[in-house]
C-alpha cells in the first residue's frame, strides 16, 4: 500500500498544470479509485474473512447503486462537459467505500492510507475537470455511508480480547482469545 501512495504522489509530482497533466490524473483516478477495494478484498481473503468479503462487497455495490441512480435522476453537467452524470462522484464514493471498510473491519493501520488514496481520488477527479467539489463530497459521503452502513468491526465480530497475563512462574505474557 505504501508503494501505491509513494506512486500516486510522484505522478502528481511530475504533473504540470495543462491539458496533458489532468489526463493523466485523471487516468490515475480511474486506477486508483479501485485501490482501497482491491487491499480491502485481499486482507479478507488473506485472513479468511469471508464475512469481512461479503460487507465489502456489500459497501461497495450499495455505494454505485446509490451514485448511478443519482447521476440519472439530476443529471448535472461535468465541468469538462462532457456530459450531465456528474453528480455524485462515482470514483470518489467506490474510493472512500473501500477505505471506510478498511478502517472500521481492521483499523486505522489499514485505514489511514486507503482514505489517503481515496482523498487522492477526490482530489483528482476535480484537477481533472470531471467533477466539482460538491460532486466529490457527495461520493465521499456516499461511500462513507456505505461503508459504515454494512461493516461490522473485525474484532467485535470475533470478540477479540487482548489482555496482559501473570504466568504462573511469575512471568509475563499477554493473553489473546478470540471466535471462528
Amino acid at each position: 500500500m505504501k508503494r501505491i501512495v509513494l506512486l500516486i504522489v510522484l505522478i502528481v509530482a511530475l504533473q504540470g498544470t495543462n491539458a496533458q497533466g489532468r489526463k493523466a490524473v485523471e487516468t490515475s483516478t480511474d486506477v486508483a479509485m479501485f485501490a482501497p477495494a482491491a487491499v480491502g478484498a485481499g486482507v479478507a481473503l488473506l485472513k479468511g474473512d469471508s464475512k469481512g468479503l461479503l460487507q465489502l462487497g456489500e459497501s461497495l455495490v450499495a455505494s454505485v447503486a446509490v451514485s448511478y441512480a443519482l447521476k440519472y435522476t439530476v443529471k448535472k453537467e461535468r465541468p469538462d462537459g462532457s456530459d450531465a452524470h456528474s453528480f455524485p462522484s462515482n470514483h470518489t464514493g467506490f474510493s472512500f467505500a473501500g477505505a471506510t471498510f478498511l478502517q472500521k473491519r481492521y483499523g486505522w493501520k489499514w485505514g489511514l492510507p486507503a482514505f489517503l488514496v481515496s482523498g487522492y481520488v477526490a482530489w483528482g477527479r476535480v484537477y481533472a475537470k470531471r467533477h466539482d467539489v460538491w460532486d466529490v463530497l457527495a461520493g465521499a459521503a456516499i461511500g462513507v455511508g456505505s461503508g459504515l452502513l454494512f461493516t461490522t468491526p473485525f474484532a467485535k465480530e470475533h470478540d477479540v480480547v487482548v489482555s496482559p497475563a501473570l504466568g504462573t512462574d511469575g512471568g509475563y505474557g499477554v493473553y489473546l482469545s478470540f471466535k471462528f
